[in-house]
């Protein structure tokens, strides 16, 4: 979204939609180019970029109602600014180009258009995940206002979700399981 702090900060070259899509329609002249607008301003929660109106210059398709899921799973690679997309995409193995600087570009994971000088060593997706996931941020429990760790918060959180839904299903059981074994392990 345009009006994002992370891209006045992290996208000192390309800061507006169509910039992206102008710079990706140049590396890419013959590929089919999905744009998918940010959800808040496809809700009109938020003002689009002053040259929104612009995409379909740049892009095949514009796509705002199709889940950010079901295109992760259709297409070839991503291409952001700063977008947490970016970071779905990579965990699900999918090939990302950075144009900006979010906090996952620079480890050798992604294609960036932009040195980070700062991050000088490579990190597998796993290290990546565990820090942004686990390592580095803190949680806070909703009920008691403590600070708690991931595994915690992730134990709130499916009690919460198994409270609104009246019980728990088999397969959620098994993804506690498999998810505490992973916090455990690292």
């Amino acid at each position: 979204m345009e009006t994002d702090a992370s891209l006045r900060l992290g996208s000192p070259a390309i800061r507006t939609n169509v910039g992206l899509l102008r710079a990706v329609r140049e590396t890419n002249p013959r590929g089919y180019i999905v744009y998918k607008p940010h959800p808040d301003v496809a809700a009109g929660i938020r003002a689009s970029g002053v040259t929104e109106r612009e995409a379909l210059r740049w892009c095949d398709e514009v796509v705002p109602d199709v889940s950010m899921d079901l295109l992760l799973k259709e297409i070839d690679e991503v291409h952001v600014m700063t977008s947490l997309t970016g970071f779905e995409a990579l965990v699900r193995e999918k090939p990302v180009v950075c144009y900006g600087l979010p906090f996952y570009a620079g480890w050798g994971l992604t294609r960036d258009a932009l040195p980070e000088p700062r991050r000088r060593r490579r990190l597998s997706l796993d290290e990546l995940v565990a820090g942004a996931l686990i390592v580095y941020p803190r949680y806070v429990s909703p009920t008691s206002g403590d600070s708690i760790t991931a595994d915690e918060a992730l134990e709130q959180l499916f009690e919460r979700r198994e409270r609104a839904s009246g019980g728990v299903r088999l397969w959620q059981y098994a993804w506690r399981a498999l998810l505490s074994l992973i916090v455990r392990t690292r």
